[in-house]
């Protein structure tokens, strides 16, 4: 019978200590393939049993899936802790006054009134995530928190102070484009005629020696009227009678803050001489649309440094939680300055957060 060495070196001593069937000569004849083949044909067996590896893939999945939830209760956990004592803290600012010399809604500038103000923004906002959902919530979130600006204090830049509630993260200009509201300032200009003649209806002298007629506000400062159709966020069923061309076109509008403590929509008149010096609205989350209706010469509006002026039919778009100021300096010959303010909505405020704004800031039942 003939026999051969094996070709890759000792078969023998490669699988010695496994069975030490093949001998340890590393020769081989004909007669043992019957064995060799068998050899080769039992299973590779793994260096760990198979229910064993199992076992131990399990547990770990289990762990890693252990440790995942811990950590997600563990931070929103925090991020409660962290809403609450922001609230306690104070840390979003009240008393700041709007563009028309109105104290910020939810504040009275008393001492104290910026921390019971900002302990109610995070109870409310709680309340709307227990009923709703934190999705889509960050910058709420934050600004709860009073997330600081320059300086420590909200706001990206010195002359940009909103008194109540920064939202973080909105472009900030001082005077938004046009195009940012483009459906609302058209129909605001398509409806300039009938709105200049509601303000027909309900003018009068502004000399202030007569009693203040039926729905014009205290003057706000010499020389300084105002008749709303919407007073922070409710309706003023009479006014809005009285102006059915300007209630008509709030009606029309997508972003008009109707619901919000924020939103305001009416007649300013600033007589010639007066002026109101420099203030800041309460928030950043809105932007004040004004349409000139009667703007005499010497009239201007200075935002964040920039300065503006009116024109009669035509819109501005204002970020009033920049430092304004608004004047007349014309002669008493030419007439009080007339605008039309609607706020709406910051075009970068997203539909979520407008809920939630709405609902943390509803008007008082």
């Amino acid at each position: 019978m003939w026999r051969g060495n094996s070709p890759g070196g000792n078969l023998g001593a490669a699988t010695e200590g496994t069975s030490g069937e093949l001998g340890g000569q590393g020769n081989w004849g004909l007669e043992d393939a019957p064995g060799l083949l068998a050899r080769a044909s039992l299973p590779i067996m793994p260096a760990w049993p198979l229910p064993l590896a199992s076992s131990a893939l399990t547990l770990l999945l289990g762990a890693l899936t252990s440790l995942f939830l811990w950590y997600c209760y563990r931070l929103g956990s925090q991020d409660m802790q962290a809403l609450g004592s922001g609230s306690r803290a104070g840390g979003v600012s009240g008393g700041g006054c709007s563009e028309t010399g109105r104290p910020s809604p939810g504040s009275s500038g008393e001492p104290g009134e910026g921390s019971r103000t900002e302990g109610l923004v995070s109870r409310r906002l709680r309340a709307y995530a227990r009923r709703y959902s934190w999705a889509g919530m960050g910058r709420v979130r934050r600004a709860a928190l009073g997330g600081p600006g320059p300086g420590g204090g909200p706001g990206v830049l010195g002359i940009q102070r909103p008194g109540l509630l920064f939202l973080p993260d909105l472009p900030s200009v001082p005077f938004v484009p046009r195009d940012a509201q483009r459906h609302d300032v058209e129909l605001l200009e398509s409806s300039f005629p009938a709105i200049l003649r509601d303000f027909g209806a309900v003018s009068w002298d502004f000399s202030g020696t007569t009693p203040l007629p039926r729905g014009w506000s205290p003057p706000l400062a010499p020389g300084c009227y105002q008749l709303l159709l919407y007073q922070a966020g409710r309706c003023q069923p009479s006014n809005c009678r009285r102006c059915p061309g300007a209630y008509r076109a709030l009606r029309g509008l997508r972003s008009f803050m109707s619901a919000n403590t924020f939103g305001n929509a009416g007649f300013s008149v600033l007589l010639p001489g007066a002026r109101l010096e420099g203030r800041c609205g309460p928030t950043n989350a809105r932007v004040r649309c004004h349409l000139g209706l009667k703007i005499p010469p010497g009239c201007e509006l200075v935002v964040g440094g920039e300065p503006q002026c009116w024109a009669e039919g035509h819109c501005l778009l204002v970020d009033d939680s920049f430092l304004h100021t608004v004047a007349h300096n014309g002669s008493p010959e030419d007439g009080p300055r007339v605008v039309f303010i609607v706020d709406l909505w910051h075009p970068n405020v997203a539909g979520a957060e407008r809920q939630a704004l709405d609902f943390v800031f509803a008007p008082d039942p």
